[in-house]
């Protein structure tokens, strides 16, 4: 339980479903809720421009940054915040970033409708190289995360396709570069991020070479460093209620100790915005070869970091997200 378990995906990537992969699926998202990927066909020369471009965009000053302030997105709640603008358990959190998501004009049927976290993104006019790198970036994590999809639901026994199909046909995309300046040698310990679990079904992260990634499990907290040419996938509030709490979404936190700034490059890929999420039809093993899950939920609210359970939410993924993002940014809520 000391450190994390890697899965070559690179069969998920090709259209193949091998059950050997799904079992390795299994047994992470089983005993972690969290795994690297190897094997994932992302274009190392994009991910290296997207480092690059993002950070000549934090070297920019101040007044360029605010220039693309989230206050500036409206209800697509898209663009930048500064250091501590955004919270987690009410407190704020010690990096600054860009939220973007997928790339929506004024026709698209929910941006028409005014739904939050539908939209343009934002992006600096004086950096216009920014642009092709994140949506290129955005358009490739997409095809990774229906890959990585259609693994999972292999690993429950269930038809690959069923994600696709049931919940994730119109995806809601979205995508945070994060900066995390390095921690004060003598202050008080600081966290980038505090304690949380993700809200959605599948987060595939990016990170430089600074570490920082910390992991709750049965064991204890335990360290995520980067790995060459490996992303880092866990799970989130959602998968666990589908399944039941067989998958759960694992508390993480970040805390950046190697006194120069980190980036990170989390990647949400969740259900449709009007999804109503619902418990899978999760019977046996399939081939994996692991034992089976009763279906019954665990009422785990007294150990979750935000004391609820995501069992008793009742409703799309729409009313979920939004209900826990206005209390990232409270200032954006209405």
């Amino acid at each position: 339980m000391d450190a994390l378990p890697v899965i070559d995906v690179s069969a998920l990537v090709r259209g193949e479903a091998p059950p050997e992969v799904a079992a390795a699926i299994r047994r992470a998202c089983e005993e972690h809720g969290f795994f690297y990927v190897r094997g994932h066909g992302v274009d190392p020369d994009l991910e290296r421009a997207l480092e690059a471009e993002s950070r000549r965009f934090f070297a920019l000053p101040a007044a360029a940054k605010e220039a693309i302030a989230m206050a500036r997105g409206g209800r697509a709640w898209r663009g930048y915040f500064p250091v501590g603008g955004e919270l987690t358990s009410g407190r704020p959190d010690l990096k600054e970033g860009l939220y973007f998501g997928a790339e929506l004009g004024p026709d698209h049927p929910k941006v028409a409708a005014g739904a939050r976290m539908h939209g343009a993104n934002l992006f600096p006019p004086t950096q216009p190289s920014l642009r092709p790198v994140v949506l290129a970036y955005l358009a490739a994590m997409t095809e990774l995360g229906h890959a990585l999809m259609r693994g999972i639901a292999g690993s429950l026994g269930l038809d690959p396709s069923l994600f696709r199909r049931r919940y994730m046909s119109d995806p809601l995309i979205l995508f945070r570069i994060f900066h995390y300046p390095p921690e004060e040698p003598a202050g008080e310990p600081s966290w980038g991020v505090g304690e949380h679990t993700d809200y959605g079904v599948l987060t595939i992260l990016k990170q430089d070479d600074a570490g920082g990634l910390e992991v709750r499990t049965r064991a204890g907290w335990i360290a995520a460093p980067p790995l060459p040419g490996a992303f880092v996938c866990n799970l989130g509030d959602m998968l666990e209620r589908m399944t039941g709490g067989l998958y759960k979404s694992t508390p993480h936190r970040v805390r950046n100790r190697s006194g120069r700034g980190r980036l990170s490059f989390p990647f949400f890929f969740d259900p449709d915005f009007d999804a109503t999420i619902e418990p899978l039809p999760i019977s046996d093993t399939g081939d994996t070869g692991h034992t089976g899950h009763t279906g019954a939920a665990d009422d785990d609210a007294a150990t979750r970091w935000d004391h609820r359970s995501v069992h008793d939410f009742r409703g799309t993924y729409g009313d979920y997200l939004s209900a826990k993002v206005a209390k990232v940014f409270p200032e954006l809520a209405d």
